[in-house]
């Protein structure tokens, strides 16, 4: 199974778990303030341990010296930030106000367009990891764990979308719609890392390191603000992001 290939299937679990999320809104109109914060602290301890153990550690591993995985982590952190206030879009807090350039959108399209923001480095991610195990095979049960932690993570995200617009008044049909379409982004990107990184072989360390940079940015900005909510409940914020860390640890380790 080409690299390509094997991407495309991560992306299409990882959306499924996407939409699994928010397929919730056929169950809840609301969620406690309790457990959003806590699946979005979880998600975020994912995404950090997936930067380190998965991305960042194999691409300082691959190269003479730490430079590469540095320049990448950096370019990561800087694309993601030129695409938070360039496009345009909204958090599903409820007193969140639309951010990057002004548009007409209607404010579902810019709920999606927000976690599409976290799912573009988090395809890149696996797809890039899939196409390192094309030059190395011992980095595939790498790459598995990590599409594997990144679907887990994608399940509250799917839920944090579909749910305030259930809770806004629409049906839950277009909820549920609205809230999966977010996750449809991650099995193109994973195409596109993994193509990239077999093509270009040079660029495997920056490419990973770059995925973890995008990630990283993503958890800082946004995830870990959310998860505090305002200071409320912000300890099951934390107990989520320590548990999501040891998870995703225990993935890449033990796989």
């Amino acid at each position: 199974m080409s690299p390509v290939t094997r991407a495309l299937l991560g992306g299409l679990f990882t959306w499924g778990l996407t939409a699994l999320g928010g397929a919730t809104v056929f169950f809840f109109k609301d969620f406690s303030r309790k457990a959003l914060n806590t699946m979005l602290g979880f998600a975020a301890g994912v995404m950090i341990a997936a930067s380190f153990w998965s991305l960042l550690a194999p691409a300082i591993e691959m190269s003479e010296t730490a430079f590469p995985a540095i320049i990448g982590f950096l370019l990561g952190g800087a694309f993601l930030h030129a695409a938070d206030r360039l496009l345009p879009h909204l958090h599903a807090a409820a007193d969140a106000k639309p951010e990057g350039v002004k548009s007409g959108w209607q404010r579902s399209v810019l709920l999606v367009m927000a976690i599409t923001l976290h799912n573009i480095p988090e395809g890149l991610a696996f797809g890039v990891a899939f196409g390192s195990a094309a030059l190395n095979p011992d980095a595939l049960a790498s790459a598995v764990a990590l599409t594997v932690g990144i679907g887990i993570q994608n399940f509250p995200e799917g839920a944090a979308v579909s749910v305030p617009l259930r809770r806004e008044g629409l049906s839950r049909a277009k909820s549920f719609f609205v809230g999966q379409a977010s996750g449809i982004v991650e099995p193109l990107s994973a195409m596109l890392g993994a193509a990239l990184a077999v093509s270009i072989r040079g660029i495997l360390p920056y490419a990973l390191a770059f995925a973890a940079g995008a990630m990283i940015f993503v958890v800082v900005e946004e995830l870990i603000p959310e998860a505090q909510g305002g200071g409320e409940h912000s300890n099951l914020a934390t107990i989520g992001a320590v548990l999501g860390f040891a998870v995703m640890m225990a993935l890449d380790t033990l796989l």
